[in-house]
């Protein structure tokens, strides 16, 4: 007996799935997009600004003004702010200030953090607050205090020449630290709070003690997050004025923000020779930003699809 089946029931084809093209325009995106090209040219406006003044005369700029069209450019304003402010020597300067500051602050600020997000510290709420409350005191309060204090705090001759820490780069690297620590403490506890807890407890049942749960498994974890401080704290002990002209006498130690005004005469400043020595010093930064940007980013986008 033949038994017949009938042919199973086919589904018409589908039409075409619409696709929506990433590259079309909507006029709100437009609008989002000339947003942020206006910004963008409003905090590079300066910066073009300076780079255009220093590669024309002084005497063109001051006779036709500087957003006229150039009859001449030339970098010799570049190599004369290089030779007569001594910038190398104030380079050296910088970084024997900015370097140990930045290390020692995100070291000390991971070890903080570490505590306070991954082991169970009594009171790690307020400790944090206590931390980023810190950011909230201005500086400009406490440079008498401090002024009076490092120079009575004693140091060696081989740490510095004054036998105390005033007139040292130790008192503007203290300093340093001690503003920047909380911020540092603030973003690192809360990245290590997203991290995943059974990579700690894998490694606590591995026989892992407390330093190596620290320097093994959290701190490489942390890169992202450690590269984008490091950007932002090289910037900031880079650029900053205010504690090295307050701690440091000697003009030989200043650091390289101080060396403009060596470019500055005493009856006449060139201000085309004053832009193009800003520009030499911003120079630094930029790199340091170029160098360390797709980590900074990462640390910054860092759980911002999370939830």
């Amino acid at each position: 007996m033949t038994v017949d089946t009938a042919p199973a029931p086919t589904t018409a084809p589908a039409g075409p799935t619409p696709v929506r093209r990433r590259g079309s325009l909507r006029p709100g995106r437009l609008g989002v997009h000339a947003f942020l090209m206006a910004v963008s040219l409003a905090f590079l406006a300066p910066l073009l600004l300076a780079v255009y003044a220093s590669l024309r005369p002084y005497e063109e700029t001051s006779e036709q003004g500087y957003f006229s069209l150039p009859d001449t450019l030339s970098f010799d304003y570049y190599r004369q702010a290089f030779t007569d402010s001594g910038l190398t020597k104030y380079f050296v300067n910088t970084m024997l200030i900015a370097v140990p500051g930045v290390l020692l602050a995100l070291f000390l600020a991971s070890f903080v953090a570490f505590a306070l997000a991954r082991l169970r510290v009594p009171g790690s709420v307020v400790l944090l607050m206590l931390f980023t409350a810190g950011n909230l005191l201005p500086q400009q309060v406490i440079v008498t205090p401090l002024y009076v204090l490092f120079n009575r705090v004693p140091l060696p001759y081989w740490m510095s020449d004054s036998m105390t820490m005033f007139d040292s780069y130790w008192a503007v690297v203290l300093v340093q630290i001690g503003f920047q620590i909380g911020f540092c403490v603030f973003v690192l506890s809360n990245f290590m709070r997203t991290l995943p807890q059974e990579i700690l407890e894998a490694a606590i049942v591995d026989g892992a003690g407390v330093w190596t749960q620290y320097w093994r498994i959290t701190l490489p974890l942390c890169r992202p997050a450690l590269a984008a401080l490091g950007t932002l704290q090289f910037t900031w002990m880079y650029n900053d004025f205010l504690w090295a002209l307050v701690f440091i006498s000697d003009g030989e130690k200043l650091p390289v923000t101080s060396a403009l005004n060596n470019l500055r005469g005493q009856f006449f400043t060139d201000y085309n020779l004053l832009a193009a020595g800003s520009v030499i010093v911003a120079l630094p930064t930029l790199i340091v930003f170029l160098l360390l940007q797709r980590h900074f980013i990462a640390g910054l986008t860092l759980g911002s699809t999370k939830g």
